[in-house]
């Protein structure tokens, strides 16, 4: 092991990247990627082009290349699960507690 390798520390995420490199509207960020990715995998597993793939969704040629390049500013939320939805797949929110941080 090296020196430089010595001096690295170890941190354990939160589970959202976005927080962690301290993004704002961390939260918003995770879901929009989440989405997104869905959406990819699922034209790529239809080996949708992006001219088919917009057909299909219901939007522009020029959307479906800017999600496929998580390029997602220009999105909502909804917007992304309207496409989902359109592309056959449900979305489901599952809500959950976090635990408190510093309090007893």
């Amino acid at each position: 092991m090296s020196k430089a390798d010595s001096d690295l520390d170890i941190v354990e995420g939160s589970g959202n990247a976005f927080r962690d490199v301290g993004l704002p509207d961390p939260d918003t960020r995770l879901i929009k990627a989440d989405l997104a990715a869905e959406i990819i995998r699922v034209l790529r597993t239809a080996r949708l082009s992006n001219v088919a793939a917009a057909h299909r969704a219901g939007v522009a040629e020029t959307d479906i290349s800017r999600i496929r390049h998580a390029d997602l500013n220009r999105f909502t939320i909804d917007r992304l699960v309207r496409i989902l939805n359109r592309l056959d797949r449900r979305v489901e929110v599952v809500i959950t507690e976090e635990p408190r941080r510093g309090h007893a």
